[in-house]
């Protein structure tokens, strides 16, 4: 999008005073306190003060400041209070704000241990608040490299000072999108919006633009020039709730990125006229928008990074902007990723999904694609099979699980290939061309370079290949790369397919004998894929297979369509929602849209689910019952908000109109679809990277109207030495999520697969969402 940036000058300053970094003009100091009594033993057994760090965990404040409120008991009078940075006196920095609370915004902290006490009296409490560096890393492990920043870096963090720049919303259909605001020159064509708060302002949007964890993030809020805004004071159009917008796809970078606001993925440009984007929706509502460039799947599909960049970003907020009642996150694909598995992985940093175009997570369609890779590369090469076997594509399809080949093409070339490809280009790496240094991974000239597979930007969590399965890449490297976490090995290709009569036991037997593996560059090899069991149990570790356990204390509005064939099918949705069922019995906590528009359902949905999930959360919010937050989601969730299907043929048209009605569709009018693995006998979850063996047995074959000749039972057990996959038991390495990982130890050396951090701080994060939501961080 287009934007002016505006210097902070005093053009913008004077009438946005409060809306710049935090204000260096401090409260006035509290007058002198009477000497206070002795407390009584009474007084003693209770809490006179409480400390809480508003803007995030203790334990991961980060850019040297944090909002910190102190609670006193009753009696305590606040004239009474002292507060100090380790010998520091910061007083001045507390007052009684607008909003009702002692507080204030600590600065000068130093990285690392810092200790906050509150004194009155003969009282005292202290909190231990970490700090971190802006540029990150705080719990996703070392930062890889080498990096490179933006032109225009302070240092090698990438850290710069935050930039302005206003925007409005205009009264004229043909512009879409958001347009430049000029200062200088007012445009005329300024529209007006009235928020859910009943405040009615011209539709201006305050943008700031900057840089944490090495990238860089966005905030959008409604704003009215030449008013005041503090943290403890926001205008009345702001809301207090946060929609956070993600991009699509799956790839690795090493050099900022943009942070994405359009809805679907960047199918449909921002700009585009008669089409309001569903963050445009949200400023209009009052909500703020915050969008970072590393929650971007498709810059970088990394968990640990993703949910880090969106806790700075939070933080950042709420101690510039204001407290947060609610977040709710959407997007497409890849957005849908993001949003699963940091939910899944690190609860409490939203309260409310919209996905589409749905993926559980990155690793379960991964290893779908990385079957229909190796597929076509049999399919597509009929110099290959066998005397007498021949193919057509509707057999590929079907041992492929779809009713086309088409799907599996778009997938591979347009996902699998260039997401698990080291040599891939991505953005901060360099070819050996025109004197430049190579610093991208070359398996013959450069084996030590940086490696733009997804699975590298992943080793903090997946580890590295032990040195026994080191190829001469790996010791020219003097390192292991990241592991493998799938495996092919034992897979009875297209068993299913065979048990129906579709293709011939000649077929089968040839498919199986040269399907092949892959190794760790993604070079085709004889052999299946074995996979790096360490990295294997991993991935269901860290959440990078998103297994649902931790998904009840989130609502869910999921929408989507038809896929046309490119890899989007409405099946992922189901993915999501059979693992849901698997964990809590029930999907009570998610609603299913599906329409006729391909991969998204409907155009408008976006925003309707928008508004509906509002609503619910809304209902949440003031649910103040002492019950489990799960239960609360299930039981406020709006009667009337339920699973539907619109525009579907022969489903919700009533005397030829449009219209939308509860969905009870058979799942093949919703283009649930199989995959090559269910097509060889797995189950629908679809989560299983690797499985277990047991061993190959004849009469698996029974069903056969002509049995296997002897010839081709020896020819089956050569393909299957170890066995084959026994769906009745759970995959290779499945564990269940574990919640708030680190990557690293106490010394900043990685942990891979993670280690758990410390319970959550007393006080901490209350900033983030109001109390009925904050039960999910307390455990």
């Amino acid at each position: 999008m287009s934007r002016r940036l505006v210097a902070l000058g005093a053009t913008l300053l004077l009438p946005l005073v409060a809306l710049a970094p935090i204000p260096s003009a401090p409260a006035a100091p509290p007058a002198a306190p009477a000497a206070p009594a002795a407390p009584t033993s009474e007084q003693r057994q209770r809490p006179a003060l409480m400390i809480k760090v508003l803007s995030n965990r203790a334990d991961l404040v980060s850019e040297g400041d944090a909002r910190v409120a102190v609670a006193p008991a009753k009696g305590v009078q606040l004239r009474a209070i002292r507060v100090s940075l380790g010998q520091r006196d910061v007083t001045r920095r507390f007052a009684l704000r607008p909003n009702g609370r002692f507080e204030g915004i600590v600065t000068g902290l130093k990285i690392g241990r810092n200790v906050l006490t509150a004194r009155a009296g003969g009282f005292s409490t202290s909190v231990t608040i970490t700090n971190h560096p802006a540029g990150g890393p705080i719990f996703s492990g070392p930062q890889l490299g080498p990096y490179e920043c933006q032109a225009t870096a302070r240092d090698a963090q990438c850290n710069e000072p935050a930039s302005y720049s206003l925007l409005y919303q205009s009264s004229d259909p043909s512009k879409g999108g958001l347009q430049p605001y000029d200062r200088e020159d007012p445009p005329s064509d300024v529209a007006t919006t009235t928020t859910d708060t009943g405040v009615t302002v011209p539709f201006v949007v305050r943008r700031e633009d900057g840089f944490q964890d090495r990238d860089r993030y966005t905030i959008l809020t409604l704003v009215q020039l030449g008013k005041p805004w503090a943290p403890w004071a926001p205008q009345p159009q702001f809301n207090h709730k946060v929609l956070m917008t993600h991009g699509g796809n799956c790839g690795a970078a090493y050099a900022p990125g943009e942070p994405p606001l359009e809805d679907y993925s960047g199918t449909i440009p921002a700009d585009t006229p008669g089409i309001t984007q569903s963050y445009v929706t949200a400023l209009g509502l009052g909500f703020s928008v915050i969008s970072t460039a590393l929650d971007n799947t498709g810059h970088n599909c990394n968990v640990a990074m993703q949910a880090e960049s969106l806790m700075m970003a939070k933080e950042r907020f709420v101690e510039r902007y204001g407290l947060i009642r609610y977040t709710i996150g959407t997007g497409c694909s890849g957005g849908s990723i993001a949003q699963h598995t940091v939910a899944n992985a690190y609860p409490g940093i939203y309260q409310g999904l919209i996905t589409t175009c749905s993926y559980p997570d990155t690793l379960s369609a991964g290893a779908q694609f990385a079957d229909y890779h190796l597929m076509r590369r049999y399919f597509e090469d009929p110099s290959g099979w066998a005397p007498g076997v021949v193919w057509s594509p509707t057999q590929m399809a079907d041992v492929e699980g779809h009713i086309s080949i088409v799907n599996s093409v778009v997938a591979d070339e347009g996902l699998f290939k260039a997401a698990l490809d080291p040599e891939t280009p991505c953005p901060g790496t360099k070819e050996p061309v025109a004197g430049n240094r190579a610093t991208r991974y070359d398996s013959e000239t450069n084996p030590g370079g940086v490696r733009c597979s997804v699975l590298d930007i992943m080793q903090n969590a997946i580890g590295l290949r032990p040195r026994s399965v080191w190829t001469p890449q790996e010791k020219a490297a003097g390192r292991g790369f990241a592991g493998v976490p799938f495996a092919n090995k034992g897979i009875l290709f297209g068993l299913e397919t065979l048990k129906a009569g579709r293709i011939t036991a000649a077929q089968f037997l040839d498919l199986n004998e040269k399907f092949g593996g892959l190794d760790v560059d993604s070079q085709p090899i004889a052999g299946r894929t074995q996979g790096d069991d360490a990295s294997i149990r991993r991935a269901y570790r860290t959440g990078l297979v998103n297994e649902a356990e931790n998904l009840d204390d989130v609502a869910i509005i999921n929408f989507g369509g038809p896929d046309p064939g490119i890899a989007h099918d409405y099946a992922h949705a189901f993915w999501t929602e059979e693992r849901l069922m698997r964990d809590q019995g029930h999907t009570d906590n998610r609603v299913m849209w599906f329409g006729a528009a391909p991969l998204i359902g409907d155009p408008g949905w976006a925003n309707e689910a928008l508004t509906e999930m509002d609503r619910w959360l809304r209902a949440v919010e003031r649910d103040r019952r002492t019950v489990p937050l799960a239960r609360k989601i299930v039981q406020d969730k709006p009667a009337d908000l339920t699973d539907r299907c619109s525009n579907v043929p022969g489903v919700g048209d009533v005397a030829g109109e449009e219209d939308e009605v509860d969905c009870a569709l058979p799942e093949s009018l919703q283009l649930r679809l199989s995959t090559p693995r269910e097509m060889a006998g797995d189950d629908v979850f679809n989560d299983r990277l690797a499985c277990r063996l047991m061993p190959l047995e004849r009469s698996t074959f029974d069903f056969l109207l002509l049995p296997l000749t002897d010839a081709q039972w020896e020819q089956l057990q050569a393909v299957f030495p170890d066995g084959v996959c026994d769906y009745s038991v759970p995959g290779r390495g499945r564990v269940r999520t574990q919640t708030w990982l680190s990557y690293s130890d106490a010394s900043g050396e990685v942990v891979h697969g993670g280690r758990n951090l410390p319970p959550l701080p007393a006080g901490s994060a209350d900033g983030w969402s109001s109390a009925s939501f904050r039960e999910i961080l307390r455990r």
